[in-house]
């Protein structure tokens, strides 16, 4: 049977003032929305299997949250669980939608609503049951941009970084019009900081704005972070302003635009594969430092950012070592709770965790949960047997990040409040490769 397509989205932006959540110490209550958040739906179905991408705008959704999700969506669309795949884009101006033990100590960050979550959970599903309702005739391609000038590696601008973004190109085989795009991209979406006030996807609203001027307006873009950990805008912003986030973001998708127009012509499948996989993991949790211990570190870490502000040190040093003295002080909080016994209670609902595979015809994409280093995406590509998209924040996040033994043992901002062992990112790799070799 040809390969049959449907697209829709909604808008899942809150409807009333929120927090925005995404940066410490500061009472983020949006005054407005510059861009809607959108939950995105593409599904695919070939008469013999189907596939079911989410792509939701909002920071992360925690696992048993993201399970329940995807779950009623299986249900709902009879798309097999493993065959519902739901990313987020990590933007930092949108609403709370999960508690974390390490904003405990900041008492401007605010709780989760219910009211949006559900608003959330409502719209994301009418997505998805509204592009596998009425599915068109379709054939799909996949084709890559090579990128640069939008981010890199926020500890070192010459350390590892994956300029590749995958792109999913599904169209209309009479008129060859591009019905939907899926972008993969590894970069913290983090232009806009902590003085915007205004609800947005950041600069990925201008990436998916760009493609919708090339290809029409009633073209569905989702759009995937990549891993991310350790990558951000933060050596290549000149401000944090909305100029900023269109120019990154336009850049980006003119990229996409080019590597997509040089694909047109090559062969659409109308028959592609389709395929899906899901599989548990155990991820081990780590040990933190005494109470003695992370307080004198937090004392050092603000002594450091102190001295580079003073000395004018330059925007990238001197967030680096903000953003570190904000992990130090995570730290904190995070001893306590292993001190006073109530660290294990909040790891439960996040110690086994679902990594995810499908095959789109000759491609395939892998999601891993958490906020995960660049260097584990990179790993993963070398050792599939198919070119694959590696998306960051599916099937939940981690109370923090998934770093390299090395990021641990150098310190800093991510190594500080990540909740799990460097090793949880090589298992993360080994059952993606191994669901991708069975596929």
């Amino acid at each position: 049977m040809p390969l049959l397509a449907g697209t829709a989205v909604r808008d899942i932006s809150p409807r009333k003032p929120m927090f925005l959540v995404g940066y410490p110490h500061v009472e983020r209550i949006s005054t407005g929305i510059h861009d809607p958040l959108l939950a995105s739906a593409l599904y695919l179905n070939n008469g013999s299997a189907s596939v079911l991408l989410v792509a939701l705008d909002i920071l992360f959704l925690d696992p048993p949250t993201a399970r329940e999700l995807r779950r009623t969506i299986a249900r709902k669309t009879h798309v097999p669980e493993s065959g519902v795949f739901i990313s987020c884009s990590h933007t930092h101006s949108g609403p709370v939608t999960l508690e974390m033990l390490s904003w405990q100590y900041d008492p401007v960050v605010q709780r989760v609503d219910p009211g949006y979550v559900d608003l959330l959970k409502t719209e994301t599903l009418t997505a998805a049951v509204a592009a596998a309702t009425n599915p068109r005739p379709a054939e799909l391609a996949w084709t890559s941009a090579t990128v640069d000038g939008v981010g890199c590696n926020r500890h070192d601008p010459d350390g590892p970084r994956d300029p590749e973004a995958p792109l999913l190109v599904v169209r209309d085989p009479a008129t060859r019009k591009i019905q939907a795009i899926s972008l993969t991209y590894s970069m913290h979406p983090t232009v806009l900081h902590e003085d915007s006030r205004l609800v947005s996807s950041d600069f990925p609203a201008y990436t998916r704005l760009a493609l919708q001027e090339a290809f029409g307006r009633d073209c569905t873009v989702l759009y995937h972070t990549g891993p991310a950990g350790n990558q951000s805008p933060r050596y290549h912003v000149r401000g944090q302003t909305f100029e900023e986030a269109e120019r990154l973001g336009r850049r980006l998708g003119d990229f996409a635009h080019t590597a997509i127009e040089q694909a047109m012509n090559d062969p659409f499948d109308t028959t592609p594969t389709l395929n899906s996989a899901l599989a548990p993991v155990q991820a081990p949790t780590r040990s933190f430092p005494s109470v003695a211990d992370a307080e004198a570190a937090l004392v050092k870490a603000r002594t450091t950012f102190d001295d580079l502000r003073t000395r004018n040190a330059g925007h990238g040093p001197v967030r680096t070592a903000e953003c570190a003295w904000f992990g130090a002080e995570e730290t904190v909080v995070l001893a306590r709770a292993q001190a006073d016994g109530s660290l294990k209670a909040w790891l439960k609902p996040y110690t086994t965790v679902d990594v995810q595979a499908l095959r789109i015809g000759n491609r395939c994409m892998a999601g891993l949960p958490g906020e995960v280093f660049i260097e584990y995406s990179l790993a993963l590509k070398r050792m599939t047997r198919y070119p694959t998209a590696v998306v960051s924040l599916v099937n939940g996040e981690l109370q923090g990040y998934v770093v390299t033994e090395e990021a641990a043992r150098a310190g800093g901002y991510e190594a500080s409040n990540s909740m799990f062992a460097p090793v949880t990112g090589t298992l993360f790799v080994n059952y993606a490769a191994d669901l991708i070799a069975r596929m």
